[in-house]
Protein backbone atom coordinates (compact mmCIF):
# COMPACT_ATOMS: atom_id res chain seq x y z
CA UNK A 1 0.00 0.00 0.00
CA UNK A 2 0.96 3.49 -1.07
CA UNK A 3 2.60 5.33 2.07
CA UNK A 4 2.39 9.27 3.02
CA UNK A 5 6.01 9.69 3.35
CA UNK A 6 7.66 13.09 2.39
CA UNK A 7 11.42 12.12 0.67
CA UNK A 8 13.14 15.31 0.36
CA UNK A 9 15.46 15.40 -2.51
CA UNK A 10 18.73 15.39 -0.34
CA UNK A 11 17.20 11.94 0.94
CA UNK A 12 16.51 11.15 -2.27
CA UNK A 13 19.96 11.81 -3.48
CA UNK A 14 21.73 9.84 -0.70
CA UNK A 15 19.60 6.63 -1.01
CA UNK A 16 18.83 6.64 -4.88
CA UNK A 17 15.48 6.89 -6.84
CA UNK A 18 15.02 3.02 -6.61
CA UNK A 19 14.89 2.84 -2.95
CA UNK A 20 13.04 6.08 -2.85
CA UNK A 21 10.26 5.20 -5.00
CA UNK A 22 10.30 1.55 -3.24
CA UNK A 23 9.38 3.54 0.00
CA UNK A 24 6.73 5.27 -1.58
CA UNK A 25 5.31 2.68 -2.63
CA UNK A 26 4.93 0.97 0.81
CA UNK A 27 7.93 -2.38 -0.35
CA UNK A 28 10.30 -1.00 2.19
CA UNK A 29 8.44 1.67 4.38
CA UNK A 30 7.06 0.44 8.00
CA UNK A 31 3.24 1.11 8.18
CA UNK A 32 3.22 2.37 11.98
CA UNK A 33 6.39 3.42 13.58
CA UNK A 34 8.01 5.41 16.65
CA UNK A 35 8.95 8.52 15.79
CA UNK A 36 12.36 9.53 15.80
CA UNK A 37 11.65 12.89 17.32
CA UNK A 38 8.91 12.48 19.84
CA UNK A 39 8.46 9.03 20.41
CA UNK A 40 4.81 8.62 19.93
CA UNK A 41 3.67 6.17 17.55
CA UNK A 42 2.91 6.80 14.20
CA UNK A 43 1.17 5.37 11.17
CA UNK A 44 2.93 6.23 7.48
CA UNK A 45 -0.73 5.01 6.28
CA UNK A 46 -2.88 7.44 7.71
CA UNK A 47 -0.64 10.39 8.16
CA UNK A 48 1.79 12.26 6.72
CA UNK A 49 5.70 10.79 7.20
CA UNK A 50 8.86 12.44 7.53
CA UNK A 51 11.98 9.91 6.02
CA UNK A 52 14.83 11.26 7.97
CA UNK A 53 18.69 9.54 7.20
CA UNK A 54 21.28 9.88 9.62
CA UNK A 55 24.57 9.93 7.83
CA UNK A 56 27.83 8.66 9.27
CA UNK A 57 31.28 8.34 8.45
CA UNK A 58 30.88 4.52 7.34
CA UNK A 59 26.67 4.10 7.87
CA UNK A 60 23.48 5.71 6.71
CA UNK A 61 20.52 4.80 9.06
CA UNK A 62 16.84 5.92 7.72
CA UNK A 63 14.49 6.94 10.83
CA UNK A 64 10.87 8.11 9.88
CA UNK A 65 9.41 10.80 12.23
CA UNK A 66 5.76 12.83 11.90
CA UNK A 67 5.95 15.60 9.62
CA UNK A 68 4.51 17.65 11.96
CA UNK A 69 7.90 17.03 14.06
CA UNK A 70 10.63 17.47 11.81
CA UNK A 71 10.90 17.57 7.78
CA UNK A 72 12.83 14.40 5.35
CA UNK A 73 16.01 15.79 5.72
CA UNK A 74 19.77 14.47 5.94
CA UNK A 75 21.51 14.81 9.17
CA UNK A 76 25.15 14.23 9.07
CA UNK A 77 26.46 12.90 12.75
CA UNK A 78 29.69 11.22 13.87
CA UNK A 79 29.92 7.47 13.36
CA UNK A 80 29.59 7.07 17.29
CA UNK A 81 26.71 9.45 17.63
CA UNK A 82 24.86 7.40 14.98
CA UNK A 83 25.31 4.02 16.70
CA UNK A 84 24.02 6.04 19.72
CA UNK A 85 21.28 7.13 17.43
CA UNK A 86 20.73 3.61 15.98
CA UNK A 87 20.43 2.15 19.67
CA UNK A 88 17.96 4.52 20.50
CA UNK A 89 15.85 4.35 17.49
CA UNK A 90 15.43 0.44 17.83
CA UNK A 91 14.61 0.40 20.98
CA UNK A 92 18.22 -0.65 22.40
CA UNK A 93 18.71 1.97 25.48
CA UNK A 94 15.61 3.29 27.49
CA UNK A 95 15.00 7.58 27.87
CA UNK A 96 15.56 8.23 31.98
CA UNK A 97 13.63 10.92 33.66
CA UNK A 98 15.17 13.57 35.55
CA UNK A 99 13.39 15.80 38.35
CA UNK A 100 16.60 18.49 37.45
CA UNK A 101 18.33 19.63 34.20
CA UNK A 102 20.22 17.08 32.84
CA UNK A 103 23.72 17.92 31.83
CA UNK A 104 26.07 16.97 28.90
CA UNK A 105 29.30 17.35 27.13
CA UNK A 106 30.77 17.17 23.84
CA UNK A 107 34.35 18.13 22.44
CA UNK A 108 34.64 21.47 19.91
CA UNK A 109 37.96 22.60 18.38
CA UNK A 110 39.58 25.63 20.14
CA UNK A 111 42.20 27.93 18.80
CA UNK A 112 44.59 27.64 22.12
CA UNK A 113 47.17 25.79 22.06
CA UNK A 114 46.50 22.69 23.88
CA UNK A 115 43.47 21.55 21.97
CA UNK A 116 39.86 21.25 22.72
CA UNK A 117 37.36 23.32 24.40
CA UNK A 118 34.54 21.48 26.56
CA UNK A 119 31.35 22.81 26.03
CA UNK A 120 28.41 22.14 28.57
CA UNK A 121 24.90 21.63 28.02
CA UNK A 122 22.04 21.75 30.31
CA UNK A 123 18.31 21.11 29.39
CA UNK A 124 15.55 22.79 31.19
CA UNK A 125 12.10 24.78 31.01
CA UNK A 126 12.15 28.35 31.42
CA UNK A 127 8.73 30.48 31.98
CA UNK A 128 8.20 33.10 30.02
CA UNK A 129 4.99 35.27 30.23
CA UNK A 130 3.22 32.40 31.73
CA UNK A 131 4.64 30.11 28.86
CA UNK A 132 6.48 27.23 29.29
CA UNK A 133 9.64 26.73 26.57
CA UNK A 134 12.26 23.99 26.41
CA UNK A 135 15.71 25.96 26.88
CA UNK A 136 19.14 24.49 26.58
CA UNK A 137 21.77 26.66 28.43
CA UNK A 138 25.19 26.05 26.97
CA UNK A 139 28.74 27.37 28.86
CA UNK A 140 31.99 25.91 27.87
CA UNK A 141 34.78 24.84 30.88
CA UNK A 142 37.84 27.04 29.37
CA UNK A 143 37.90 30.49 27.81
CA UNK A 144 37.27 30.36 23.87
CA UNK A 145 39.88 32.28 22.13
CA UNK A 146 39.03 33.13 18.20
CA UNK A 147 40.35 31.25 15.87
CA UNK A 148 43.95 32.52 14.55
CA UNK A 149 44.74 33.80 18.11
CA UNK A 150 46.28 31.94 21.11
CA UNK A 151 44.15 34.04 23.58
CA UNK A 152 44.25 35.01 26.48
CA UNK A 153 40.81 36.74 25.71
CA UNK A 154 37.76 34.53 25.81
CA UNK A 155 35.66 35.30 22.69
CA UNK A 156 32.92 32.82 22.97
CA UNK A 157 29.96 35.67 22.80
CA UNK A 158 31.34 37.57 20.27
CA UNK A 159 31.74 34.49 17.87
CA UNK A 160 27.99 33.63 18.22
CA UNK A 161 26.96 37.13 17.25
CA UNK A 162 28.86 36.59 14.71
CA UNK A 163 26.63 33.53 14.08
CA UNK A 164 23.24 35.38 15.10
CA UNK A 165 22.68 35.26 18.60
CA UNK A 166 21.22 37.92 20.26
CA UNK A 167 22.74 39.45 23.70
CA UNK A 168 19.86 38.68 26.20
CA UNK A 169 18.87 42.17 28.47
CA UNK A 170 15.54 40.86 29.41
CA UNK A 171 15.51 37.06 30.24
CA UNK A 172 11.37 37.46 30.15
CA UNK A 173 11.67 38.03 25.90
CA UNK A 174 11.14 35.41 23.84
CA UNK A 175 15.09 34.78 21.28
CA UNK A 176 14.76 35.53 18.08
CA UNK A 177 15.02 32.80 15.43
CA UNK A 178 17.93 31.86 14.38
CA UNK A 179 18.09 30.78 10.73
CA UNK A 180 20.02 27.73 9.37
CA UNK A 181 20.33 26.07 12.98
CA UNK A 182 18.11 23.71 14.44
CA UNK A 183 18.30 20.91 17.58
CA UNK A 184 18.22 17.73 16.59
CA UNK A 185 16.41 15.14 18.48
CA UNK A 186 16.67 11.36 18.40
CA UNK A 187 14.74 8.53 19.56
CA UNK A 188 13.65 11.22 22.12
CA UNK A 189 16.73 12.02 23.23
CA UNK A 190 19.38 14.74 22.42
CA UNK A 191 22.13 14.65 20.17
CA UNK A 192 23.50 17.81 18.60
CA UNK A 193 23.05 21.34 17.85
CA UNK A 194 23.22 21.68 14.74
CA UNK A 195 24.42 25.11 12.32
CA UNK A 196 24.82 25.38 8.86
CA UNK A 197 27.74 23.86 6.69
CA UNK A 198 30.63 26.51 5.51
CA UNK A 199 29.68 25.40 1.88
CA UNK A 200 25.85 26.13 2.25
CA UNK A 201 25.29 22.62 1.43
CA UNK A 202 23.01 21.43 4.50
CA UNK A 203 23.76 21.18 7.97
CA UNK A 204 26.93 20.43 10.26
CA UNK A 205 27.16 19.47 14.63
CA UNK A 206 28.15 22.74 16.48
CA UNK A 207 27.75 20.81 19.45
CA UNK A 208 27.69 17.25 19.61
CA UNK A 209 26.81 14.81 22.66
CA UNK A 210 29.57 11.91 23.81
CA UNK A 211 26.19 9.87 24.44
CA UNK A 212 23.04 10.96 23.86
CA UNK A 213 21.41 13.19 26.21
CA UNK A 214 18.28 12.21 28.14
CA UNK A 215 15.50 14.90 28.30
CA UNK A 216 12.57 14.85 30.66
CA UNK A 217 9.16 14.08 29.36
CA UNK A 218 8.17 17.08 30.59
CA UNK A 219 10.75 19.04 27.51
CA UNK A 220 9.46 16.58 25.39
CA UNK A 221 5.74 17.67 25.95
CA UNK A 222 6.79 21.14 25.77
CA UNK A 223 8.87 20.79 22.65
CA UNK A 224 6.17 19.13 20.79
CA UNK A 225 4.06 21.73 20.85
CA UNK A 226 6.40 24.50 20.68
CA UNK A 227 8.79 22.66 17.66
CA UNK A 228 11.34 25.39 19.03
CA UNK A 229 13.86 25.08 21.59
CA UNK A 230 15.34 28.44 23.36
CA UNK A 231 19.52 28.20 23.35
CA UNK A 232 21.06 30.19 25.95
CA UNK A 233 24.66 30.59 25.72
CA UNK A 234 27.67 32.20 28.59
CA UNK A 235 30.90 32.33 29.12
CA UNK A 236 32.65 29.82 31.25
CA UNK A 237 31.92 30.83 35.09
CA UNK A 238 28.79 32.41 34.04
CA UNK A 239 25.82 29.90 35.11
CA UNK A 240 27.04 26.50 36.50
CA UNK A 241 25.77 23.40 36.78
CA UNK A 242 22.28 24.07 38.65
CA UNK A 243 20.47 21.63 40.12
CA UNK A 244 16.97 23.01 40.03
CA UNK A 245 15.27 25.11 37.12
CA UNK A 246 14.43 27.84 39.48
CA UNK A 247 18.12 27.73 40.43
CA UNK A 248 18.69 27.62 36.29
CA UNK A 249 16.79 30.63 35.95
CA UNK A 250 18.35 33.24 38.35
CA UNK A 251 21.80 32.01 37.32
CA UNK A 252 20.54 33.23 33.29
CA UNK A 253 18.83 36.62 35.25
CA UNK A 254 22.25 37.02 36.73
CA UNK A 255 24.55 36.72 33.18
CA UNK A 256 21.95 38.61 31.53
CA UNK A 257 22.28 41.42 33.75
CA UNK A 258 25.88 41.67 33.85
CA UNK A 259 25.69 41.30 29.96
CA UNK A 260 27.29 37.86 29.93
CA UNK A 261 24.24 36.46 27.98
CA UNK A 262 23.26 35.55 24.50
CA UNK A 263 20.21 33.52 23.18
CA UNK A 264 18.60 32.15 20.22
CA UNK A 265 15.48 30.21 18.77
CA UNK A 266 16.11 27.61 16.91
CA UNK A 267 13.50 24.70 15.06
CA UNK A 268 13.23 21.38 16.82
CA UNK A 269 15.02 19.95 13.78
CA UNK A 270 15.53 21.15 9.91
CA UNK A 271 16.21 24.77 8.82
Amino acid sequence: MPRMLDVSDDVRAEIGDEEADLLLAGETAPGSYDCTSCRTPGDSERERTSTVLFVGEETAVLAFAHAGCIPSQVVTVSEEQLQGAVASITGETSVAGHAAPSPAAADVPRSEPGGQAVLGITSGLVLLDGTLYPALVVEPTAPIARPGTTGPGDDFLPLLIEQGFIPVTDTAEVPSPLAGWSVLLAGGQLHAVLQPGADGSGQVAWWQAHQALSVTEGWRTEVNKTKRVLVYAAPVGSIGQQPREDLLRDALDKAAASGKLVAASMPLAGT
